[in-house]
């Protein structure tokens, strides 16, 4: 059962940031395992589990990250990572960073969750913008709901020039995106050593649903355009 991270959790990530080798790490293995590992497992399947009794027909599944980094993409960095991850996701034939899942981020200085894609593809977000000059009426409501409220922010990254046909109003700052993601990101806090974060966050992925539906619309409109062509 999930109880919360301990602020030890934090020491031991940023002891990795900072000792990020193999002798310090085998040093430090057990509180990896118990004070890391171990919650964000329990984290993930407590989840998980309400999000399917939530959502039933969706078909998804579970993925948790480890700490260990692919020998084969360390770029000069350390052989482990000093934040972890779960995210909850379609199967699907193609990358999974090419199609909207959900997450959870634990970092030494804090954490993060929300709905998002890692790798858009250019295609996918000309689509994306297609549609928001041809059907604004469908995200208009989403962004106006967005813009109510104060713990989800739009955070993808953005051009430095605008894209042609950018819109005026609200959804100016939704065209001009390079991804998709739309994030809660907190200090380390109360919520994040307590069980409530389960409830927390099953209440946002809930509010981040039909956001999910509508980017998953856009990805599976790109997929059936480039088949077309």
């Amino acid at each position: 059962m999930f109880n919360g991270f301990s602020t030890a959790a934090s020491d031991f990530l940023w002891g990795v940031r900072f000792n990020n080798y193999r002798s310090w790490f085998m040093e430090h293995k057990q509180e990896y395992l118990t004070l890391v590992q171990q919650p964000l497992k329990e984290l993930a399947q407590e989840v998980f589990e309400q999000f399917q009794e939530k959502y039933p027909d969706l078909d998804m599944e579970l993925h948790v990250s480890r700490i260990y980094r692919d020998a084969r993409r360390l770029h000069g960095k350390g052989p482990y990572k000093d934040h972890l991850w779960f995210s909850i996701r379609k199967p699907t034939s193609t990358h999974w960073t090419e199609r909207p899942v959900f997450w959870f981020e634990i970092r030494p200085e804090g954490y993060g969750y929300g709905m998002g894609m890692w790798m858009a593809k250019p295609f996918t977000m000309e689509c994306y913008r297609k549609e928001i000059l041809e059907h604004p009426e469908r995200l208009l409501p989403l962004a106006e709901k967005l813009a109510a409220q104060d713990v989800f922010v739009l955070d993808s990254p953005e051009y430095k020039r605008p894209k042609e046909g950018n819109p005026d109003g609200i959804l100016a700052n939704w065209y001009n995106r390079k991804g998709f993601s739309i994030s809660c990101d907190r200090d380390w806090d109360s919520l994040l050593e307590s069980g409530d974060l389960v409830k927390t966050m099953v209440d946002g992925f809930d509010f981040l649903m039909p956001y999910y539906d509508y980017f998953m619309g856009i990805c599976d409109l790109s997929r059936m355009k480039q088949f077309m062509s």
